[in-house]
This record gives structure tokens, C-alpha cells and sequence, in this order.
């Protein structure tokens, strides 16, 4: 049931209805479990060539009672199977294929608003972006549904915490055009990678969602609305280029180009790993294990590091 194309499935999905940034996390963490290759790379891939089609909040008109009511998840799935997006052969959890189940649903209602068609969708690709550079060496996720801007590159606000953060924002210390950077907070640093979804809705209470870009190791709610790059990896608890960037250094976000990058030298990267000392890790209980254990956001945060072909199991 868990194959590849089950995977590929869900990509699909949740790039036509603009889904969450967590998406990739869990997706990756499951595809690991069931010992299934997938990588930050194939949605790209997918994202290439799905567009995104729900009018939904945070960034549309409609909510997902409004989404049920003209047929839901299923009606949705049924559209893309029809359009050649799904792999309608494959085996699923009730024994029959994805065809199968969905012919038991009704199509999405006629004349409805929430669902766009694929001839005139929200937007021609989908809204999740997984981005590189040599701010994260090893990807960075986006989520760009409704967000105009389509690159920022703008002087960095560097902050070890939410908390700092949000007391910057309060203080109108953040200005258009700025690069508010919230690190330590990935899956190690957290530790457990909490979401800045507060921080998120104070820039966009400010009117600043298409002005300042939101960056950070830790993640994002599918609520968030904005120019937001979450889980850059390595993080900087791991030391990742985003624990040496240092306020005011030049920062660019593109999403055409899918860059993240930092206007600081190879060199000068080298100079302030050496003058920097990392905080230590978190020691104590369940959170002190999690810490020492977890693998990187690109990986799924996943907490096993064994492979199976080295040891034999699956």
C-alpha cells in the first residue's frame, strides 16, 4: 500500500489543494518507515508540473467546510485521476485501487467556486517550493500560495528564538524590505522544531506578509500566509550555514530561480565558524534523547539512522 506512487499521490494532493509545508516532513518520515525513496527533490519535481487549484484560506477565499460541501478531498482526487494526475491502479487500505474508490464519490459540484479548473487554476505550479543555496546546503521548504513577490532580497534580522522575535515585531524593529531569521529552533535546536505561526500572524497583522521574508529551522502551521522559508537544513544547532549568518548581511529568497542565499563568502563562512561556539544540546529526558537522536528536517526529522542494507532489516 505505502509505494512509491501512493507517495507521489499524496504530493499531488497536496500540492493541488496547497497544502501545508509540514507535508513534507511527515511525508518523508513516513515514506522512511516504510523503507520507500523519496527525497525533497521529488516535489519539486511534482511541483513542476501541478497546479495549484483550491481557493483556500490562508491564502483563498473558501474554508474547508466549503471545500466538503462541494464534494471534498475525494471529488478533488476524482478531478485529478480524471486529468491523468493520480495513479488510479494502485492498491490501497480498503483492498481495492484508487480508481475504485473514488467511482464510489460524486464529482465535485457543478458551478462551484472552491476547487479552480485546471484551465484557469489559482496557480499554473504548485505552492510548495523546496529551495537551495548556500544558506541551506541541504533544502528549505516555502510555501508560496498567494504570496506576490516572487523574490525578496532584503538585510537580515537574526534572531536565536521566537520569543526575540516577536518582542522585535511588537517593538516596530522590523521594517519593509527586512529578512527576519529565527534559528536555533530546528529539530535538534528546539528541540522538536515548534512552528512559528505566531510570529507569522504578528507580520501579517502588521501589513508586512508581502513586505519582510519570515526564514527559520524551525517550521511553519498551515496557516501561515507570507513570504516564509521554513526547516533550513542543516539547521544551525547542527551548524548550518544559518547559525554563522549575522544581522544585517544581505539575504535572497527566489522562488523562480528556488534559491536561498546569503551574500557571505566561502571565506568569510570559515572565518565565523571558527569564532562561533554553538549552544550545547539539549541533555534532559524524553526531549534530551529526541535532541541527540533526530535527523535533519530534509530527512523527515526521523529519529533512526540504521540502513537496511547494511544490516539486513526492514
Amino acid at each position: 500500500i505505502l509505494t512509491r506512487e501512493a507517495f507521489e499521490d499524496a504530493i499531488t494532493v497536496t500540492m493541488a489543494l496547497g497544502g501545508s509545508t509540514n507535508a513534507t516532513l511527515h511525508l518523508l518520515a513516513i515514506a522512511h518507515a516504510a523503507n520507500v525513496e523519496l527525497t525533497l527533490d521529488d516535489f519539486n519535481v511534482i511541483q513542476e508540473r501541478v497546479p495549484h487549484l483550491a481557493d483556500l484560506k490562508p491564502s483563498g477565499q473558501y474554508v474547508f467546510q466549503d471545500l466538503y460541501e462541494v464534494g471534498g478531498v475525494p471529488a478533488v482526487m476524482k478531478y485529478l485521476l480524471a486529468n491523468g494526475f493520480l495513479h488510479g491502479d494502485r492498491i490501497t487500505c480498503t483492498g481495492k485501487t484508487v480508481a475504485e474508490n473514488l467511482a464510489e464519490f460524486a464529482d465535485l459540484t457543478p458551478g462551484q467556486k472552491v476547487i479552480m479548473p485546471l484551465e484557469n487554476p489559482k496557480r499554473a505550479d504548485g505552492p510548495l517550493i523546496i529551495l537551495h543555496g548556500n544558506l541551506a546546503p541541504d533544502g528549505a521548504v516555502a510555501k508560496v500560495s498567494g504570496v506576490k513577490v516572487r523574490n525578496h532580497t532584503g538585510p537580515a534580522k537574526v534572531f536565536d528564538s521566537e520569543e526575540e522575535a516577536i518582542e522585535a515585531v511588537l517593538a516596530d524593529e522590523i521594517v519593509d524590505g527586512d529578512v527576519v531569521v529565527v534559528r536555533f529552533v530546528g529539530p535538534k535546536g528546539g528541540p522538536g522544531m515548534p512552528e512559528m505561526l505566531s510570529l507569522s500572524s504578528m507580520i501579517v497583522g502588521k501589513g508586512q506578509g508581502d513586505k519582510v521574508a519570515l526564514l527559520t529551522d524551525g517550521r511553519f502551521s498551515g496557516g501561515t500566509y507570507g513570504l516564509v522559508v521554513g526547516h533550513i537544513a542543516p539547521e544551525a544547532q547542527d551548524g548550518g550555514p544559518i547559525a554563522y549568518l549575522r544581522t544585517g548581511d544581505l539575504v535572497t529568497v527566489d522562488q523562480d530561480t528556488k534559491e536561498i542565499s546569503m551574500a557571505v563568502s566561502d571565506e568569510e563562512l570559515e572565518k565565523r565558524k571558527a569564532e562561533t561556539t554553538l549552544p550545547p544540546l539539549y541533555s534532559r529526558g524524553v526531549l534530551g534523547k529526541y535532541a541527540h537522536m533526530v535527523s535533519s528536517a530534509a530527512k523527515g526529522a526521523v529519529t533512526d539512522f540504521w540502513k537496511p542494507e547494511e544490516t539486513g532489516k526492514a
